[in-house]
């Protein structure tokens, strides 16, 4: 029985070795796909199957590359539009209640935090079901936003822009500008 099990088992353990990671992509690729209502273009590599809650509104664009874990809601009339060649790494959460944009070329570190939303509170009225107020985001083209940054409400980040990692960007960004801290302040660029 132990010789039936184990020839049985060698092709397809050659198989998931073999081919387990394309096949995998290749599943997170069709799952995302499905979980969203815009259309998911081919060239989009999809590391694992993101975790899509709410209406499913995003709007992908062409060649990004998504790493693992990465949280994606849309809830009211909420939308996310992400642009070509955007990088978004582990652990990503993103939550829109109006409109999140990120512009072609952006890179996102892990961990990283963008929601257009805040909870209500005050009045005797419990946070959980005294609803949201909302601002857009706007991200603009080549951003590089540093590991485990948050991005709140109502914010624009510039072209060309920097965000140091563990930043808190509360006020917005110049194209071109190096921000970093709690919150978020200009510091001078150096190198080239």
């Amino acid at each position: 029985m132990k010789q039936f099990v184990s020839l049985f088992l060698k092709p397809i353990a050659f198989f998931v070795h073999r081919f387990g990671e394309s096949a995998r992509r290749i599943w997170a690729h069709a799952r995302f796909a499905a979980a969203i209502k815009g259309s998911l273009d081919s060239s989009v590599v999809v590391l694992g199957v993101p975790e899509i809650r709410g209406t499913g509104n995003l709007k992908v664009g062409s060649n990004l590359f998504l790493y693992r874990e990465l949280y994606l809601e849309t809830q009211e009339e909420g939308e996310i539009a992400i642009g070509d060649d955007v990088v978004m790494s582990r652990g990503v959460h993103i939550v829109s209640f109006n409109r999140i944009e990120i512009g072609d070329g952006t890179m996102i570190g892990e961990y990283t935090s963008i929601r257009d939303a805040n909870h209500r509170f005050g009045g005797g009225v419990a946070i959980r079901t005294s609803g949201h107020d909302s601002k857009p985001i706007r991200i603009g083209k080549n951003v590089w936003i540093g590991r485990c940054s948050t991005i709140l409400p109502g914010i624009t980040i510039g072209d060309e822009a920097v965000v140091g990692a563990n930043a808190v960007v509360t006020k917005d960004v110049a194209p071109g500008a190096l921000v970093a801290g709690v919150p978020a302040k200009p510091i001078e660029r150096k190198g080239p």
